[in-house]
């Protein structure tokens, strides 16, 4: 799972400032277009819960890739989606649950998106970002809890490198 998660966690780390540029952009950024345009509801909430759990059981027999953590840097969806599917059995695992692997890459980063935009709206002065669909951040909201237990990862030290580096040394 853990090599899941570095997928994930790089995918979201590098497409942050994708997710959260103005739905009003050029036509070069179509793909923020489409992350900000999203609409998340239950029926696809449900297909991603299951693609992740899916992909999950995958990544319970599969070997992690410590060393690809940062490949995703200012990829266009369809080079993440590519990389997704380059895993063995990733779009099986999704199309499975009822999802293409481009749909639950925007499911994802439309997540992250707002989630941030959610965070936003709870700092002193906050407000909704220019671009962002209340009914999506109140989604969002609604099933923050169900979210947070999907995104959870398993403790696993096959590629953990942060316990050697946080190691005191005198």
């Amino acid at each position: 799972m853990l090599w899941i998660n570095s997928l994930k966690g790089a995918l979201l780390a590098t497409c942050a400032a994708v997710a959260l540029a103005s739905p009003l952009a050029t036509a070069q950024d179509r793909d923020s277009q489409e992350i900000a345009s999203y609409a998340l509801t239950d029926a696809a909430l449900a297909k991603y819960a299951q693609a992740t759990k899916n992909l999950a059981a995958l990544a319970d027999s599969a070997q992690p890739d410590c060393g690809d953590e940062d490949d995703s840097n200012g990829q266009s969806l369809d080079q993440t989606v590519a990389k997704f599917n380059a895993v063995p059995g990733a779009r099986a695992a999704i199309q499975s649950a009822g999802m293409t692997t481009r749909e639950y890459v925007v499911f994802m980063l439309s997540l992250f998106h707002n989630g941030l935009a959610a965070w936003a709206l709870t700092q002193p002065g906050g407000k909704l970002p220019a671009g962002t669909s209340k009914a999506n951040v109140d989604f969002y909201n609604r099933h923050a809890a169900e979210l947070q237990q999907l995104e959870e990862p398993k403790q696993d030290d096959d590629c953990n490198t942060d316990a050697a580096e946080e190691e005191y040394v005198e």
